[in-house]
């Protein structure tokens, strides 16, 4: 595969880039960019992300894209139709509820939205649990991990500047009970999660956007998804406030949630295309620690 170049400039400058979407423009220039990328054989994912970090807003990214290359790349690029939507983990909000029973917890519903699809909860966890879990995590902790979608494996990633480990499921009474409200919220089988994450971030440390699903693109995916399928469900719990900085960013739709003890976001994506709008990251922590818990939810039993 011919090495791969950098998109033209946006036009802006670092100062403004942040509210410039509506100034970028799709040139002559990214026209061709994209076309040779595509050529190349450079996946969709490596594109939209060397456009990111180029300073192009992700919408008008993928909508060059689109626009651009629909009569030019081929499947593997960026294939013609998005993969098929399957059944996710959703909590029951057809009644626009206040509040959700988790059979041992009332969860608070914040806010909730349809593209992406997440919601903003609550009182998920309470001082306790979140205490009893970064004491539980904090011997375990070492340097976090990304999974390797070209190899199936896991790597380090510099985009993750986090210590983290993994609990198994239903190791201890705590991480089972958590387990049960988690299945019993989102309506989902216990066996079909991932074991929990417990991350540490540090002054300075991130988790650059990213998508949580499993690339179909890349080699390493059809090995991954023999664990139990595609992730289609993530839910991050924050077990401390961080005195600045942290938010859980979403960069296509300019959300920041702000990480509070206890509560939790969670986000849905039915198939493994940016379409979902799940671009998200961890900004950087400004001042203080954050500590968060993550459980990611798969199709089927994840093994």
């Amino acid at each position: 595969m011919a090495s791969r170049s950098d998109p033209p400039a946006d036009n802006t400058t670092a100062s403004t880039q942040h509210s410039s979407a509506a100034r970028q423009t799709i040139t002559p220039e990214l026209r061709r960019w994209l076309i040779e990328q595509a050529q190349a054989g450079f996946t969709k994912t490596v594109v939209l992300q060397s456009m990111r970090d180029a300073g192009w807003d992700a919408q008008l990214a993928a909508d060059a894209l689109h626009i651009t290359l629909q009569d030019h790349l081929d499947e593997r690029a960026v294939p013609q139709r998005q993969p098929a939507a399957v059944p996710v983990p959703e909590p029951r909000l057809d009644a626009s509820p206040a509040q959700l029973d988790c059979g041992d917890r009332t969860v608070n519903v914040l806010l909730a939205m349809d593209r992406p699809r997440m919601v903003v909860l609550g009182n998920l966890l309470s001082p306790e649990e979140c205490d009893a879990l970064i004491a539980a995590a904090g011997a375990r902790m070492a340097r976090s991990l990304t999974v390797a979608t070209q190899t199936g494996g896991e790597e380090i990633n510099d985009d993750r500047t986090s210590d983290g480990m993994f609990f198994q499921r239903g190791e201890s009474p705590l991480i089972q009970r958590i387990e049960e409200r988690i299945a019993r919220l989102l309506n989902w089988p216990i066996e079909n999660g991932e074991g929990l994450q417990v991350l540490h971030y540090r002054p300075g440390a991130e988790y650059k956007p990213h998508y949580d699903y499993f690339d179909p693109a890349e080699p390493g995916t059809p090995s991954i998804l023999q664990r139990g399928g595609q992730r289609v469900g993530t839910l991050v719990m924050y077990l401390n406030t961080p005195e600045k900085g942290g938010g859980t960013i979403f960069p296509e739709t300019q959300i920041e949630v702000a990480p509070q003890r206890g509560n939790a976001v969670f986000f849905s994506y039915a198939s493994p295309d940016p379409s979902t709008r799940t671009l998200h990251g961890g900004a950087p922590v400004i001042a203080g620690d954050k500590w968060i818990a993550t459980k990611w939810l798969r199709e089927r039993e994840f093994i």
